[in-house]
C-alpha cells in the first residue's frame, strides 16, 4: 500500500524538521514536541506516525540504512558484487563503521530501546550478507557465529562506550578478519 501524498509531505516535514534538530542540538534536543512544532504538524500525529522518539531515530537512519544496503547488494565493487569475498567483507565492515560513527547518537537510542532492539531488520541484513561471504571465504568456519562476532564491535553502545576512533575500530576489525 503507497503512502497518501499529504502523508508523505508530513513525513518529509517531519524527518526535516527532526534531522535539523539533532544537527543544532544533538539527540538530547529531539523532543516530540519540538519536531511537531518545527515541522507544522501536531503532536498526536507524531506520535501515531512514529510511537516515540525512538521510532523517530529509526526512521532518520532509514534512509541512510537504504542507501548502504543498496551499495553491498548491489553497488560497484568491493562493496558490492563483483569482488573477492575478503575484499567484500572488509569493504562492508569499514563502510558500516563509518555509517555507525556518523549517525552514532541516534543509532544508540534506536539500538538501546529494548534488551534485542538491535537485532532488527538491518541487522538481520547484515548478518545474512556477511554469513554469505564468510562461507564462501572460509567454509571451515561457522559463519553464522563469525559474522556476529564481527558485527559485535560495531554495536553503538560499544563504540560510545569505548570511544574507538574510526582507524582503530576500522583495525580491529581488520586484524579480526586475519
Amino acid at each position: 500500500m503507497s503512502e497518501r501524498a499529504d502523508a508523505a509531505r508530513n513525513r518529509a516535514k517531519i524527518l526535516a524538521a527532526a534531522a535539523e534538530i539533532v544537527a543544532e542540538r544533538g539527540i538530547e534536543g529531539l523532543g516530540m514536541a519540538e519536531v511537531a512544532a518545527a515541522s507544522g504538524v501536531g503532536v498526536g500525529t507524531l506520535y501515531r506516525r512514529f510511537g516515540d522518539r525512538s521510532g523517530l531515530a529509526h526512521a532518520l537512519v532509514d534512509e541512510s540504512e537504504r542507501e548502504f544496503q543498496q551499495a553491498f547488494l548491489t553497488g560497484p565493487p568491493p562493496l558490492g558484487p563483483g569482488a573477492p569475498a575478503a575484499d567484500r567483507i572488509r569493504a562492508f565492515l569499514h563502510g558500516l563503521a563509518d555509517r555507525t560513527l556518523a549517525q552514532l547518537d541516534l543509532l544508540l537510542m534506536a539500538e538501546t530501546t529494548g534488551p534485542l532492539a538491535r537485532f532488527g531488520g538491518a541487522y538481520e541484513v547484515y548478518h545474512r550478507h556477511l554469513a554469505v561471504l564468510i562461507g564462501q571465504l572460509r567454509p571451515d568456519l561457522d559463519a553464522a557465529f563469525t559474522a556476529d562476532a564481527l558485527l559485535g564491535p560495531l554495536a553503538a553502545n560499544l563504540i560510545t562506550h569505548r570511544r574507538y576512533p574510526a582507524d582503530r575500530l576500522k583495525a580491529g576489525l581488520d586484524a579480526l578478519l586475519g
